[in-house]
């Protein structure tokens, strides 16, 4: 019998991959003169805005596509040379580096001597030995505490905080210059595609003309990638503007969706955890 599980997750891919799922209807242009064929993006190709209630909104596709990109490329390690797995177990996976050699850490259940307990450790240190890495080892306790504390104190300067993400957004949309580049980027991409269509008609050879188009889209599709990224991290620094706006008491625990939502790393030192929130902020915290 096939795993619930898996199918369910299996579709959830499905709606996360598509835009037409954000309200966005597929609209295709054709060759005649081939017959009916389908259009890989060698000719122009169209969206019709609204053509369908949305079943995700644009601003949750948008943070699906960037997250999605983050955890096909995690590298860590000096240089980011070494390619690590995505882990969504938990909150504090795959978010904690070394700061000696750069690499992830990971949770392990240790019984030391008939005492047990959940610690992480640094991974080139795990795989290679302390003459490797000499990264110390963490109590899973005290590094969910540094979360808290590091929440806390944005809660507790939030008028200050509110300024910093200003700040933030402002230097965002001064540096985003993916819209100018996409529009640069589809006028010479129509342009091609147009020239192609007419070779097509006239039944004459356009492979070259098609690797070109094909050399486009790649380009494109970064420039997608990086966008999604930068539309990400303005959600990040709004959702987290709005939770300081609430009158939010202090967590007293640790809270695992707090972590989701608002971190995204925590660099681990001898003496100190660098907090960095995916807002832009970075706290450090005293061990």
């Amino acid at each position: 019998m096939t795993d619930k599980k898996s199918v369910a997750s299996a579709r959830a891919g499905l709606i996360t991959r598509n835009k037409s799922f954000t309200s966005l209807g597929p609209f295709f242009s054709s060759v005649s003169t081939l017959g009916r064929i389908k259009n890989d993006g060698l000719l122009p190709q169209y969206y019709v805005k609204d053509s369908h209630p949305a079943i995700i909104p644009k601003d949750i596709f948008t943070q699906v596509q960037e997250e999605m990109v983050r955890r096909a490329n995690m590298f860590s390690g000096e240089e980011s040379s070494k390619r690590r797995v995505y882990s969504s177990k938990y909150a504090l996976s795959s978010i904690c580096t070394c700061s000696r050699c750069g690499d992830i850490y990971r949770r392990i259940a240790w019984n030391n001597r008939g005492k047990r307990s959940v610690v992480w450790r640094c991974c080139t240190r795990l795989e290679h030995g302390p003459s490797a890495c000499d990264a110390p080892t963490v109590l899973e306790s005290e590094l969910q505490m540094a979360t808290v504390k590091a929440i806390n104190m944005v809660l507790k300067c939030s008028d200050s905080m509110q300024d910093v993400l200003k700040e933030n957004i402002e230097k965002v949309l001064m540096e985003d210059q993916t819209d100018g580049k996409l529009e640069k980027l589809n006028a010479i991409l129509d342009a091609k595609q147009h020239e192609l269509a007419q070779l097509a008609k006239k039944n004459e050879d356009f492979s070259t003309l098609a690797d070109e188009i094909d050399e486009l889209r790649e380009q494109k599709q970064e420039i997608l990638v990086e966008k999604a990224q930068t539309e990400g991290y303005k959600s990040r620094i709004q959702e987290l503007g709005e939770l300081l706006k609430k009158d939010c008491s202090e967590l007293t625990d640790y809270d695992e969706g707090m972590v989701r939502n608002y971190i995204k790393g925590i660099k681990i030192f001898d003496d100190k955890f660098t907090v960095f929130f995916k807002a832009g902020i970075d706290i450090d915290i005293q061990r």
